[in-house]
């Protein structure tokens, strides 16, 4: 799915849209590593960093990797799904509809 992220961050460039990842590598050296190899343009976080009481896919309730999830302005979600590129292609479609709502 990197391909098709890293493009959607390029497309949607200066619109109201934020990819933010969470990575599930419990090594933080090893998620740094991704990050740069694969050359990922997002923030990314470690799902559960040292210390940190819940997992932010526990709280999010993520049930499968990767999950887009889309959040209107009021902090709403308004769609949560994983299964890859319909997801994305949905994504889209959200965020060109909240645009055309302000």
């Amino acid at each position: 799915m990197y391909p098709h992220e890293r493009s959607l961050v390029d497309e949607m460039k200066n619109r109201p849209f934020a990819l933010i990842g969470v990575n599930s590598d419990r090594d933080l050296a090893s998620i740094q590593k991704i990050v740069k190899k694969k050359n990922l343009n997002w923030r990314s976080f470690q799902d559960r960093p040292e210390g940190a009481k819940d997992s932010i896919s526990s709280v999010w309730a993520v049930n499968g990797w990767p999950t887009l999830i889309v959040i209107d302005q009021e902090m709403n979600i308004v769609y949560r799904g994983n299964n890859g590129t319909a997801a994305i292609n949905q994504a889209k479609a959200l965020v060109k509809e909240l645009e055309s709502a302000d």
